[in-house]
């Protein structure tokens, strides 16, 4: 029968139109829309899911703001999603507006989104960008590809006709032409033959699936051509058109279709974003830029002044200097560059040039800012409240706009004071978000301070987040529900003892206070479970940290503080055991340990809880046993010692006769090393040197003590040491030990002197070589000139009478000879730093 095969024709009235378009392409939209309006059809056809028909309407609301996306996704696994992303240039998108606009019946005709979904299924092992052609189909994000070798039509074209830039190839036949006013439909014709020759060719050009997805255009065209006749315009893939073309059978079309797996599937509307159009934006959409694209079609006149416009503006927003001038002369250059290279009118090439080489100066800079805000660009889409969404995401929207956190495409800082009702619940519900797996906030430092009541997060929302919020539907509702079934299900689940602390934490921090008994109470069972030292070393820093936040926050922690203190009694019986026989990585590992726990017993010590004001003299009476120990690694003996000299509660004297124990001749050198790493290492280790010349006495003299052949043993650990410290703390060591600590130059002597500092007098040789510098500085030299030059006036003699025309450059020199020697000893202390 005639009416089972698709004809076709190549012109309006002599069967289906089809318009074979690129897509997200400005000039295939300009294009769609003139051929439309010129052939004015009485359906159209559109290449995506027939599940999504329903939501067509959407697209004329007035909160319905491109780039949008159908987002569809498998019920039972919301994970499973794909998306078939339009922009304001998209051929798609145009055919949508227009046929709404004008009363005229929309229908998608791709595979149904229930086989799309299955196929991700059933290809687990492919990648999710299928870097499909851009003139072809543009499958959509997410779906798998196989392995075969597919054809890039645009660049065998391109390659065909001597060029070695697709895109530039594209836009010079494609975009920078008219949409052809005396016959709108010759681009089609154009480019569906082409796409015809490369068919004949290549095939299915390795798309094996496009040919069921066609099978299916298909059956979808010849049930709107008995609908409505001729008047049917298709818009789809320039890819596509020859085979929908071609004559095929309704049963040879169904055969393919036939035994298809499925999924039930939702669909919706989600926002998009430019970003996410570009090929760098990992969703393969076949445009780079998607910010020229969206200006060369909204321009209606001069595009490329109109860009070199929008660039100095974005330039002169970040306080560098352009004019009108700068933007006469770019546009000119960019003319002249496209003359040359034969081109019919500027491309985005010749204008990035014209950029660099005008407005930019020569640099690459700038153009990387120009790039990322306006080529590619971070323009967020917007759908209607009215669009179908989980019940999470309806609460989510309520949520933003309550406290009004609008997402937004570009990242931005958001300062929280958490003493104010409105940030504190802006902080849980990120925090919750985050415990949902819903990533829309990072923390950050905080610029403002380190108290418990400021948070800093950096916020930016990504199109793929709406597919986490369904996700994050099978926990329940609302965003608040939803996080405390996620924490007890996780408390339950986790696998060590830091993640139940951790998860505490986040519960406390997201304000779960129905979930926190359940977690609090796995967490009291994992502790009593657990014997390994590490593991309740790990635990105990993230529950004291939680503590801290009752007071802000308003939760109760008396439960979390009284296993805190269990965990912290715990640690204290088992640590000193815990330290013997370990070799150098687990010593480290359990350096780190030990700092961690002194800073989480200092803090618990602070907390009005009962049972914590014996923690701290309990924590150092642990921490005076190791140091003393000799069997513990000589990491943690001089860390411990440290810790005890910082707290105050060892008398420097015995630091100073504990140290030179561990320094003394009978300890090997690396152990010997090792000691002075955990000593002296990490922050303030250096400033304790300097302040302290006895125990810098000691490390000079065990340092020139060392045998030859072991030295280069000890070398790496010490670099690694002292090279931690400041660049001022490493050029006063070096200094100090040029000169030798205290005033006879060696050890014994800074001993026996007993006063720490630089050095018992002033040494005035140095002190006198910067004088005349700060004269200078000062103004002091000036001020005397001026006064005896006014005595000489007033005693009625010439000021060169008195050698003052001698004197200034004498003082001059001086000020000179002052800044050579203070160039000179400060070079000498960089030499001495870096011997130290």
């Amino acid at each position: 029968m005639a009416g089972d095969e698709v004809t076709g024709s190549r012109g309006p009235g002599a069967g289906p139109l089809l318009l074979g378009v690129r897509h997200h392409g400005p000039g295939s939209a300009r294009a769609v829309r003139a051929a439309l309006e010129a052939a004015r059809p009485r359906a159209v056809l559109i290449e995506g899911p027939p599940e999504a028909d329903a939501l067509i309407p959407l697209a004329l609301d007035e909160g319905m703001r491109p780039p949008v996306a159908l987002l569809a996704h498998a019920v039972d696994e919301p994970g499973r999603s794909a998306f078939w992303p339009l922009a304001a240039f998209s051929p798609e998108w145009v055919a949508l507006r227009w046929a709404l606009e004008h009363d005229v019946p929309a229908r998608f005709i791709d595979l149904p989104a229930v086989h799309t979904l299955a196929w991700q299924r059933d290809d687990e092992s492919a990648p999710a960008d299928d870097g499909e052609a851009a003139t072809g189909d543009e499958r959509p994000s997410g779906e798998g590809t196989g392995a075969d070798v597919r054809v890039d039509p645009l660049a065998v074209l391109a390659g065909t006709a001597g060029h070695d830039d697709p895109e530039r190839w594209w836009e010079d036949v494609v975009e920078h032409r008219g949409t052809g006013a005396a016959d709108p439909f010759a681009p089609f014709l154009a480019l569906e033959e082409a796409m015809g020759a490369l068919r004949e060719t290549y095939g299915s050009g390795g798309h094996e699936r496009d040919l069921v997805r066609e099978a299916h255009m298909r059956l979808k065209i010849r049930a709107a051509h008995r609908e409505f006749g001729d008047g049917v315009a298709v818009v789809c893939g320039a890819w596509h058109v020859p085979a929908l073309r071609r004559k095929a059978t309704v049963a040879a079309d169904r055969a393919l279709l036939k035994g298809l797996p499925k999924v039930k599937a939702d669909l919706t509307w989600v926002p998009w974003t430019h970003r996410r159009l570009s090929r760098a934006g990992g969703y393969g959409a076949g445009i780079d830029s998607p910010g020229w694209y969206a200006h060369l079609f909204d321009a209606p006149d001069r595009p490329v002044e109109r860009w070199l416009t929008k660039v100095a503006g974005l330039l002169r927003e970040e306080d560098r200097i352009v004019s009108s001038a700068h933007v006469i002369e770019a546009e000119r250059l960019a003319e002249t560059l496209a003359a040359m290279r034969g081109r019919p009118l500027p491309g985005l090439s010749e204008t990035t040039d014209a950029v660099r080489a005008v407005l930019g100066d020569g640099s690459d800079v700038p153009l990387a800012l120009v790039h990322d805000r306006l080529v590619v660009g971070d323009v967020l889409g917007e759908v209607p409240e009215t669009a179908p969404a989980v019940p999470l995401q309806r609460d989510l929207a309520r949520l933003q706009r309550r406290l009004r956190l609008k997402p937004e495409a570009l990242e931005r800082e958001l300062e929280l004071d958490l003493r104010g009702e409105t940030d504190a619940a802006r902080s849980g519900l990120l925090h919750r978000l985050r415990l949902l797996g819903v990533d829309w906030g990072e923390p950050a430092a905080s610029r403002g301070g380190t108290g418990t009541f400021r948070e800093t997060w950096r916020l930016r929302w990504e199109p793929e987040l709406s597919v986490r919020v369904a996700e994050a539907g099978i926990w329940g509702t609302t965003v608040l529900a939803a996080a405390n079934a996620r924490a007890e299900a996780d408390a339950v689940g986790a696998q060590t003892l830091a993640e139940v602390t951790g998860l505490a934490e986040h519960c406390l921090l997201a304000g779960l206070s129905d979930a926190l008994p359940v977690v609090m109470r796995v967490l009291a069972d994992r502790a009593a479970l657990d014997a390994d030292v590490g593991h309740l070393a790990q635990a105990l820093p993230a529950l004291v940290r939680s503590l801290r936040y009752g007071d802000v926050r308003g939760t109760d922690t008396e439960a979390l503080a009284g296993v805190a203190a269990g965990l912290a009694e715990r640690i204290f019986v088992g640590l000193p055991p815990a330290c013997a026989a370990l070799d150098a990585d687990a010593a480290e590992a359990m350096r780190r340990h030990v700092d961690a726990v002194h800073t989480a017993v200092g803090l618990l010590g602070d907390t009005p809880a009962a049972g914590h004001d014996d923690l701290r003299p309990r924590w150092h009476t642990v921490l005076r046993v190791l140091a003393e120990r000799d069997t513990a690694p000589g990491v943690i003996r001089g860390r411990t010692l440290r810790l005890l000299l910082d707290d105050g509660v060892i008398e420097q004297d015995r630091a100073a006769r504990l140290m030179g124990l561990a320094l003394s001749p009978g300890t090997p050198p690396p152990d010997a090393a090792a000691w002075i790493e955990g000593f002296v290492g990490g922050g303030g280790g250096g400033m304790l040197l300097v302040h302290d010349e006895r125990l810098l006495g000691l490390v000079d003299a065990w340092l020139t003590g060392v045998p030859a052949e072991a030295f280069t043993d000890v070398l790496p650990l010490l670099r690694r040491t002292f090279s931690a410290y400041e660049p001022g703390v490493r050029r006063t060591l070096g200094e100090l030990v040029r000169r030798g600590p205290g005033q006879g130059g060696g050890a014994a002597r800074a001993l026996a002197a007993g006063t720490p500092g630089f050095g018992p007098g002033l040494d005035r040789e140095r002190a006198d070589a910067v004088v005349p510098v700060l004269r200078l500085l000062l103004g002091l030299d000036e001020a005397a000139t001026a006064d005896d030059a006014v005595k000489d006036q007033v005693a009625g003699a010439k000021p060169k009478d008195r050698g003052i025309g001698v004197a200034a450059p004498g003082a001059g020199r001086a000020a000179d000879d002052g800044s050579a020697a203070t160039a000179d000893g400060a070079a000498r202390d960089g030499s001495a730093g870096a011997a130290a």
